[in-house]
């Protein structure tokens, strides 16, 4: 039998090892199969924490994952490196702040998150010590068992910085949560990305369409279709299932059980 990876899905280089077995391989994929899997699926709820460099990359990159886990039970946080200042055309930072943490707020209720706000600057964000120092007592506070991240090989400097502060944190904790690193697109600003684990969101892309479209400001429609469902496809024709999105977990992450995923 292939191995599975802590998230219950089949690895990439399995999947394609195993082509002749697609239905079985797809199976392995599905929820209900992996819940019964686990024994301990409804004992201890895990913390799930999401972070991104704006209002709105969690939602993209990891929004079918999120409501996943939250209607599993899982308690779930969303944390933004900045407030997307400098992301309204027309509005000062301030202004924009309000627009952007308020749709952010909005989304994650349609996810059944929890928003957390950190307090760089969209466009100045910084990676130093007396960053990496207040970063990671905000991630610590959380307690998460399991984090996503952004990819750090990206084009805009913003998520490249959400990346390394994460990548930081996770160290200076003795890498004692789960590290996945999940993908924005397919190639405009995400680079060089080969997923080791897929999540089936079949079930809950309309959750994650609902709050993407909550990010009023930002052309929900233009970037959702244009980047996110060609995407979502693209993972599920992978790894066999309708819509699926994909993550790259650190190799020396511990092994917590996420086939209640």
């Amino acid at each position: 039998m292939p191995r599975r990876d802590t998230l219950g899905a089949i690895t990439r280089r399995e999947l394609l090892g195993t082509c002749s077995a697609a239905a079985a391989s797809s199976a392995l994929l599905f929820p209900a199969t992996l819940v019964q899997a686990d024994p301990n699926a409804a004992a201890k709820p895990l913390r799930v924490l999401v972070i991104g460099a704006h209002p709105g990359d969690p939602e993209a990159g990891c929004g079918g994952t999120m409501a996943r886990c939250a209607n599993l039970g899982h308690d779930v946080s969303a944390l933004y490196l900045t407030r997307g200042e400098a992301g309204v055309s027309g509005k000062s930072h301030p202004e924009a702040a309000e627009i952007r943490s308020a749709e952010a707020v909005a989304a994650c209720k349609i996810l059944g998150a929890r928003p957390i706000f950190a307090d760089q600057i969209d466009a100045a964000t910084e990676v130093n010590p007396a960053r990496s120092k207040e970063f990671t007592r905000q991630v610590a506070a959380e307690r998460p068992d399991v984090v996503f991240t952004q990819w750090p090989v990206d084009t805009h400097p913003d998520h490249r910085a959400c990346a390394s502060l994460t990548i930081g944190v996770w160290i200076a904790l003795g890498k004692q949560f789960a590290l996945y690193f999940y993908e924005v697109d397919l190639g405009s600003d995400t680079q060089c990305f080969s997923p080791t684990v897929y999540i089936d969101v079949t079930d809950v892309e309309s959750m994650k369409r609902d709050a993407c479209m909550a990010h009023r400001s930002q052309n929900p429609s233009g970037f959702y279709n244009r980047d996110h469902l060609p995407m979502m496809r693209f993972r599920g024709m992978e790894s066999g299932c309708q819509f699926a999105e994909a993550f790259v977990l650190h190799p020396q992450s511990p092994t917590h059980s996420l086939s209640r995923f």
